[in-house]
């Protein structure tokens, strides 16, 4: 039986890329096939027997409430907007101290469930942090490089880059999909309020205790418009 994790949404952000569609709606509330962002990461979390579940607000926040009602959901309001460290951190007290799973809800999968595999591959003797990934060729609704290398035994590094060019120097770089298992001990050493989550896996790359998961399914960036009209696509095919 593979653990239980528990599991953070992040849904404060203000979600500019999509323009005119989150003017008077939060992102996490925007529906593909029918359903909202913000269901399908819960399903997810389901799914994987994820308890307990936090999302975190801040744009729009009376609207995920509202969604949310009545739902064995814990809120995590921001009245500032803390990043996804400062957010993690804020959530600490509902999600506890243990190793945590946090999922960034504009994405849309296929081929199973994300968070039940990292959860089988979780090795807590060796891993601060296992990052779901995928190679950037040819990735659907990615905008920009890749953002890691993934070594032979599954350890990640930074992606280093041309200094003239900006391209990435690995032509097998890996993009981070949105979906993680991530130790929380750094983030109680870590003496501030508002930052991202970058730093955290900084600190564990440089102990060598930053891991990658390759994820075999299908999976779209929902971040923009032509995001939305693509995971249509994804899942209708």
């Amino acid at each position: 039986m593979q653990p239980a994790f528990p599991l953070m949404v992040f849904a404060a952000g203000f979600g500019t890329r999509m323009r005119a569609l989150t003017r008077n709606r939060p992102k996490p509330l925007i529906e593909v096939a029918g359903q909202s962002l913000l269901d399908r990461a819960l399903d997810l979390g389901a799914g994987a027997g994820c308890d307990p579940v936090v999302v975190n607000t801040h744009y729009l926040s009376q609207q995920i409430a509202d969604h949310l009602r009545g739902r064995p959901i814990r809120i995590s309001h921001e009245p500032e907007i803390l990043e996804t460290g400062g957010g993690l951190k804020a959530a600490l007290p509902a999600l506890g101290h243990g190793a945590v799973m946090t999922l960034n809800p504009d994405v849309v999968w296929t081929g199973g469930n994300p968070l039940s595999a990292l959860a089988r591959a979780w090795d807590p003797l060796q891993m601060g942090a296992l990052l779901l990934v995928k190679p950037r060729e040819g990735l659907p609704g990615r905008k920009g490089g890749a953002d890691f290398s993934l070594g032979a035994d599954g350890r990640l590094t930074r992606m280093r880059r041309d200094s003239e060019t900006g391209e990435d120097l690995d032509p097998n770089g890996m993009v981070y999909l949105g979906a993680q298992i991530l130790r929380t001990d750094w983030l109680f050493r870590h003496p501030e309020r508002v930052f991202s989550l970058n730093l955290a896996w900084d600190d564990m790359i440089r102990n060598d205790r930053a891991y990658g998961l390759i994820w075999e399914g299908g999976w779209c960036d929902v971040g923009s418009p032509e995001g939305l009209a693509e995971a249509g696509a994804l899942l209708a095919s």
